[in-house]
């Protein structure tokens, strides 16, 4: 979900202004919050999520560094144990949050986040937002 904010405490995820689909092209900090539940089977293994900002033509969303241009996204290992007293077979959840910094994105255009997980990707896996054409306010 795309959100002004989110943050993970206790095992529960906490959204502030989520379910956002339009933006101006300054876009403010913001977050993208998930909810992953990990099978039974995958406790105890790391799993690599990365989050990635795509344009409409998907290519990656570059922001200039000192460095040169870097792709704008996140990247994270995640590993869950099994909780006691959990009947075997239960999915177990793992809520996650990435921040994100202020971007400046091109007006009136489509961009989406697509979360790959061990680097396989699905077409249901992404958040596709759209940034409101120059001079355009809510």
């Amino acid at each position: 979900m795309l959100c002004d904010y989110a943050t993970v405490a206790d095992g529960k995820l906490y959204i502030s202004g989520g379910g956002w689909s339009v933006t101006n092209a300054q876009v403010p900090a913001s977050a993208v919050a998930a909810k992953f539940e990990v099978p039974w089977t995958q406790a105890n293994q790391p799993i690599r999520i990365a989050f990635r900002l795509i344009d409409a033509d998907g290519a990656p969303v570059l922001l200039s560094g000192p460095q040169g241009p870097l792709p704008v996204g996140a990247e994270a290992v995640l590993e869950v144990s099994r909780p006691l007293g959990v009947p075997a077979g239960t999915p177990i959840d793992a809520p996650m949050a990435f921040g994100v910094p202020p971007l400046s994105l091109a007006a009136g255009r489509r961009f989406s986040w697509v979360l790959e997980v061990d680097g396989e990707t699905r077409e249901d896996w992404t958040l596709t937002f759209t940034t409101r054409p120059a001079g355009e306010h809510p």
